[in-house]
């Protein structure tokens, strides 16, 4: 069903490039370069970071990913999730096959959830330059406060994903 769904997505996004390069050639080259740009721009991480995954997984067996950050971890496990995304900075689009990877090794659902999270939300390598701009007491509460919902939103995707 996945590989169905990765096609039909194919399929719909090279009909409709195509109507709109029929449409408007110049904008639709356009926007195929700064796609291109933008891909090549974010490759290098890409590569790097699955690499890196690549040899964590081989170096951890399920059974040690499952102790440290499967289900039945709980709240430790999730604490350790979050203090991971929190000081991660990694790009999003990047972290989704990471935790895909990661589920299919023994991973549990909520501390995914709660690394992701914190991974979008909160910036403790950003506090700086978020000072700078917003100051230090918003900067710090923004970054206590995200990181507080981070559990909440972990914990409701735990509810409705089970």
């Amino acid at each position: 069903m996945n590989t169905v769904f990765t096609y039909s997505l194919l399929r719909f996004s090279s009909t409709f490039t195509f109507f709109l390069f029929s449409e408007r050639q110049e904008k639709t080259l356009l926007s195929l370069k700064k796609a291109w740009k933008m891909f090549t721009g974010v490759l290098p991480q890409f590569v790097a970071i699955l690499l890196f995954v690549g040899f964590a997984l081989a170096v951890l067996s399920p059974e040690t990913i499952r102790r440290l950050i499967g289900e039945e971890t709980g709240f430790i496990g999730m604490l350790l999730a979050s203090l991971v995304g929190a000081v991660s900075l990694v790009p999003v689009m990047i972290a989704f096959p990471i935790v895909a990877e990661l589920l299919e090794n023994g991973a549990g659902i909520i501390q995914m959830a709660v690394f992701v999270s914190t991974l979008t939300t909160v910036g403790l390598i950003t506090i700086p330059i978020e000072t700078k701009y917003l100051g230090k007491k918003v900067a710090i509460l923004r970054n206590m406060l995200s990181f507080a919902f981070s559990f909440i939103t972990a914990y409701l995707m735990g509810v409705f994903l089970k």
